[in-house]
């Protein structure tokens, strides 16, 4: 095995059990078991939602990586952030009369030959978009955990039905990554309901800052309401927490996207369950002094 996927796993290993205690820093008056995401992987060291950016997270000891997936024209699904290929692929320059390079309307096939890894930097120069099913056995290979975002749903007819299919084939709908190693999140509620209604057993994450007086409802079918970190107070979270998902446990809070030392621990003593973050190493050094 090679020298640096040796080294990655191991780490990821010990900083899951540094993430399983508690710590509690009297300078900062934090006491916090939260998680820490890595934002479409170590998005800032390697570019976004590749399998360097996963490999990178692992490096750093990350268990929880966070990514999106949309589909292409003739059905593959792939990890992406935006739904266009401009900003993180050298698709204006692959196929210059295509404006405006929507990840839809590309075959994958033609994704597979684009560069997302130069606009980052020259180290990452040759990186792909990588299929979800690639993705997935990164992640698995890494021994890591996933927070996957079905992205702009209403684009891609079915992707639901389709994603769990392709994580049930991967083996990611097994008891023990439903229960501990697999969230799935989005900004859509229909989106969510659709995967509740298909595998109950999935664990599910609400975009978004709804209002708290709507919170129940959403609680019959979201595990987790994940806020911006501009739209979160302590009453807030004391919201959430006080109530039920749909697992008969205590409805959970992963807040994003906090960068910053001083903001990770602000939202920690406001007692939040996950941090997603583009530094993960910031925010875990800040959280957990390691």
């Amino acid at each position: 095995m090679h020298a640096r996927t040796v080294a990655a796993t191991t780490t990821a290993l010990l900083g899951a059990v540094a993430l399983l205690l508690p710590v509690h820093d009297a300078r900062a008056g934090i006491a916090t078991h939260a998680a820490v995401v890595a934002h479409r992987g170590a998005s800032a060291v390697a570019p976004e939602n590749t399998l360097g950016a996963v490999d990178e997270a692992a490096a750093l000891g990350i268990v929880w990586v966070e990514n999106d997936v949309q589909r292409t024209k003739d059905g593959e699904l792939v990890v992406i952030h935006d739904d266009s290929l401009r900003r993180t692929t050298n698709v204006e320059e692959v196929f210059p009369g295509r404006a405006p390079w929507k990840v839809k309307d590309f075959t994958a096939a033609e994704i597979a030959r684009l560069d997302a890894g130069s606009w980052f930097g020259a180290t990452y120069t040759g990186a792909r978009v990588p299929t979800l099913k690639q993705y997935m056995e990164r992640v698995e290979h890494n021994h890591q955990k996933l927070l996957l975002e079905i992205k702009n749903p209403e684009l891609y007819p079915g992707i639901e039905q389709q994603t769990l299919k392709l994580l049930s084939n991967e083996g990611w709908l097994d008891e023990q990554h439903v229960t501990g190693r697999l969230i799935v999140q989005s900004f859509s509620a229909d989106s969510l309901r659709t995967v509740h209604a298909l595998k109950p057993a999935v664990r599910t994450g609400l975009l978004g800052a709804p209002a708290r007086a709507d919170l129940a409802r959403y609680a019959v079918f979201a595990d987790l309401i994940n806020p911006s970190h501009t739209a979160l107070s302590r009453d807030y979270v004391d919201a959430v927490h006080a109530l039920k998902g749909p697992h008969g446990k205590q409805m959970k809070v992963f807040v994003w996207t906090v960068d910053d030392a001083s903001r990770a621990r602000t939202v920690a003593r406001y007692g939040v369950d996950g941090v997603i973050t583009d530094k993960p190493d910031v925010v875990r050094r800040a959280l957990y002094r390691y």
